[in-house]
C-alpha cells in the first residue's frame, strides 16, 4: 500500500470509528442511563436525519467555494470532540439532545468531504476509492469489538453502571485525533469554477427524472423502505441488549462484515438477476430479517437474531447501493450529482426522518408497564410495512422498462 493510500485509509478508519463507536448503542444508552421514553430516542436518531439535510448547504454552499476540504473536516472534528465531551457529561435528555443535534449537523458533512478528499488525491477513483472506503467499514467494526470484547461497556453490569457514557468520551478521543490529523492530509482546495447554487444542492434539477413512471415508483419505495430502516438502527441494540444478548454491540458487527461481503457479489447479481429482481432481493431481506427478530430468542433461537444481523449486507446492498446505480444509469451524465443528491436528500433526510419518529411511536406503544417492551409486537411492524412495499413495487414497477438500467448497470 502506498504511502498516499495509507494516510486516506487511516482518514476513513476514524472517520467511521468515531460514527460505530457512539451511534449503534445510542438507543440502549438513553433508555438505561438517561431514561428516555421512545419517542425522544427517536428524536435523538433523527439527529442524522437534520444532519443529511443540512449537509449539502455546508459541502455545497460553503466548502466547494471557500475552503480546503481537509481544513473544513480538521475544524468540524475538532469542534465535534468539544460536543463529545458534552454528551459524555450530560446528565439528562434536555441536556443530551441540542448537543447531539448540533453534532450531527457538524458530523454529517464530513462523510461528503473524506471523500472529496480521496477523490481528489486519487489518480484512478474508481478503481482505487473501494479500496480506502472498506477502511471506513473496518473502522466502525472495531469499534463495535472494542466496546463488547474489549471493554464489556454494552455488558448487562456495564450498562448498569453506565458503562456506555464511555463510548462519547472514545468518540471525542477519535474526533480530537482525526482533526488534528486532518490538517496533515494532503491539500484539497476549493474548485476554482464552483458555482453551485440552491437548485444543484437540493437536488432540483433532477426532478425531472420523476416523470419517468418506473424511477417515480422506485423513488416512492425508497423513501418508505426507510421506515424499516430506521427502526433497526434505532432499536437493534435496545432489543439484543434487553433480552439478553452477550455482546451485541460486537453481534452486530456481523451486519458490516456481511455488508462488505455482499458489496463484492453485487455486480454479479445486479448482471444476473437485473435492477428489479435485485431490489426485491434486498426489500425481502428486510421483511425477513425483522421476522427472525420477532421470533427469535437470546437462548434457543439465537441463531434467528444472528441471521437476521448478518441479513444487513443484503438489506443495505442490494436495496440502498443498488438504488445508487440505478439513479446514475437513468440521469445520464447532466444530472448525475444532482441525482444522487435527490435521492440522499429523500431517504437518508426525509425518509429517515418519518422512520425515526414512526419507530419512537411504535416502540412507546409497546413498552410494558412492569418495564421492557414486547419485541415482537414491535418487530412485527416494520416487518409487515417492508413487505408492504414490496408487493407494491412488485405490482407496479415494469421490469421491461427498467431492464436498458439494468443493463447499464451491470456494465458499471
Amino acid at each position: 500500500m502506498s504511502l498516499l493510500r495509507s494516510r486516506l485509509s487511516l482518514m476513513m478508519f476514524l472517520q467511521f470509528f468515531i460514527w460505530g463507536g457512539w451511534f449503534v448503542t445510542l438507543g440502549t444508552f438513553l433508555a438505561s442511563n438517561l431514561e428516555a421514553s421512545g419517542g425522544q430516542i427517536g428524536m435523538a436518531f433523527a439527529t442524522q436525519s437534520w444532519g443529511a439535510i443540512i449537509a449539502p448547504f455546508i459541502i455545497g454552499l460553503i466548502a466547494d467555494r471557500y475552503f480546503h476540504a481537509e481544513r473544513l473536516l480538521g475544524v468540524l472534528h475538532l469542534l465535534g470532540a468539544a460536543l463529545m465531551v458534552g454528551l459524555y457529561l450530560a446528565e439528562d435528555f434536555a441536556a443530551f439532545y441540542p448537543l447531539v443535534l448540533a453534532y450531527m449537523i457538524l458530523y454529517m458533512p464530513t462523510l461528503a468531504l473524506v471523500n472529496s478528499v480521496s477523490f481528489h488525491q486519487l489518480r484512478d477513483p474508481a478503481t482505487e476509492f473501494a479500496r480506502i472506503r472498506v477502511w471506513g467499514t473496518l473502522g466502525w467494526i472495531v469499534a463495535g469489538l472494542g466496546i463488547s470484547y474489549v471493554f464489556a461497556w454494552d455488558s448487562a453490569a456495564g450498562i448498569g453502571e453506565g458503562l456506555l457514557r464511555n463510548t462519547f468520551l472514545m468518540g471525542a478521543i477519535a474526533s480530537l485525533a482525526l482533526g488534528v490529523y486532518s490538517f496533515t492530509l494532503p491539500a484539497t482546495p476549493p474548485k476554482a469554477s464552483s458555482r453551485v447554487g440552491l437548485r444543484e444542492v437540493l437536488g432540483l434539477d433532477a426532478l425531472s427524472l420523476l416523470k419517468d413512471r418506473n424511477y417515480a415508483i422506485f423513488f416512492a419505495a425508497s423513501v418508505l423502505i426507510c421506515i424499516p430502516l430506521a427502526f433497526y438502527y434505532q432499536n437493534a441494540n435496545p432489543f439484543l441488549a434487553e433480552v439478553g444478548v452477550a455482546n451485541p454491540t460486537g453481534k452486530m458487527t456481523l451486519g458490516q462484515a456481511s455488508e462488505v461481503l455482499f458489496m463484492l457479489l453485487l455486480p454479479l447479481f445486479i448482471g444476473r438477476f437485473g435492477i428489479k429482481k435485485t431490489l426485491l432481493i434486498g426489500m425481502l431481506a428486510w421483511a425477513l430479517r425483522y421476522a427472525m427478530f420477532a421470533f427469535g430468542d437470546a437462548e434457543g433461537q439465537l441463531y434467528l437474531l444472528l441471521l437476521g444481523i448478518a441479513l444487513h449486507g443484503i438489506c443495505y446492498d442490494f436495496f440502498f447501493v443498488t438504488g445508487q446505480i440505478y439513479t446514475d444509469s437513468k440521469a445520464g451524465e447532466q444530472f448525475k450529482s444532482a441525482a444522487q443528491g435527490m435521492i440522499t436528500l429523500a431517504t437518508y433526510g426525509v425518509g429517515m426522518l418519518i422512520g425515526f419518529w414512526i419507530a419512537g411511536q411504535v416502540t412507546d406503544h409497546y413498552a410494558l408497564a412492569e418495564g421492557g417492551h414486547d419485541w415482537q409486537g414491535i418487530w412485527l411492524f416494520p416487518a409487515a410495512f417492508a413487505l408492504a412495499v414490496l408487493v407494491l413495487f412488485l405490482i407496479a414497477f415494469r421490469e421491461r422498462r427498467a431492464q436498458a438500467g439494468a443493463e447499464a448497470a451491470s456494465r458499471a
